[in-house]
């Protein structure tokens, strides 16, 4: 079956949408209009999903591509939203960048990069601040992606914690401030759309996440390992992160990231510093 090609307007309610603004209310399986209540018993109906793919209620194939990261989203909205694990068809931004284009390919390409990187890389063999690095290497291309039209943060989440599961560690998302969390990511994005992510700003905020499995720093409930997957997502939405100093976090990481894109076959690197 082919999926639907939504316009911009498509992916609103037809009763809330003004033009003038172009914004509304987003289409959903509820019919709700209010956004406040949307976003309220999205993030119910989302919880209670994550959790299940917590408990493994349900079992994702690990295949780190496009294929997975659909799985997850459309696992986690399928309660809200008919596009629920299905691609963007509309390109949007974030404050002074876009993300990738859908209509050059851009989000497969840079899903592909996210898979490349994920399976070339021998993590259990990193240490902590290796895996710090190697974790802000995959999530730069994957948040450049930005391939739905909601909810990629929490898929992304979810993405993350399946690629941890390959190492020794966990990721505890809860260990870092939303809007810290939030102006390292938009730090990621190429400036107006010009270049290539750079991963360099996520490093700081990814090592201060790392937990080592089976201590008892990572003793947690479900339920705190379902709340991490939200700790920059709600309350606080992304479009109201607040512009912050990160100089502090950066300096933690002693290491650079090498990769390159004109040669997809070539070794990825995480270099330490002089």
């Amino acid at each position: 079956m082919t999926p639907r090609v939504w316009s911009w307007e498509n992916y609103f309610d037809p009763e809330t949408y003004n033009p003038a603004t172009e914004s509304g209310t987003l289409r959903n399986l509820l019919s709700i209009r209010n956004p406040e209540v949307l976003r309220q018993v999205e993030y119910d109906a989302v919880e209670k999903r994550a959790r299940e793919l917590a408990r493994s209620d349900v079992e994702i194939p690990r295949t780190y591509g496009m294929d997975h990261l659909r799985a997850i989203h459309g696992y986690l909205f399928q309660d809200v939203y008919e596009w629920a694990g299905e691609l963007r068809t509309v390109n949007i931004s974030k404050g002074w960048s876009g993300f990738a284009d859908h209509s050059k390919g851009e989000i497969e390409e840079y899903l592909a990069n996210v898979q490349y990187a994920v399976t070339e890389l021998r993590w259990d063999e990193l240490d902590r601040e290796r895996f710090g690095a190697a974790a802000a290497l995959v999530f730069a291309d994957l948040n450049h992606a930005h391939p739905f039209r909601e909810g990629n943060g929490r898929a992304s989440r979810v993405f993350m914690q399946h690629v941890a599961e390959q190492s020794r560690f966990d990721l505890d998302f809860t260990q870092v401030e939303p809007e810290l969390w939030n102006y390292a990511s938009s730090m990621s994005a190429p400036l107006f759309g010009i270049g290539e992510p750079n991963p360099e700003p996520l490093i700081g905020v990814f090592q201060e996440c790392v937990v080592e499995r089976g201590t008892r720093e990572r003793e947690a409930s479900r339920g705190q390992q379902v709340r991490s997957l939200y700790i920059t997502t709600y309350p606080t939405p992304a479009a109201a992160a607040v512009q912050q100093p990160i100089e502090e976090v950066e300096s933690r990481s002693p290491y650079q990231l090498s990769q390159s894109r004109e040669n997809p076959g070539s070794e990825i690197q995480i270099d330490e510093l002089n």
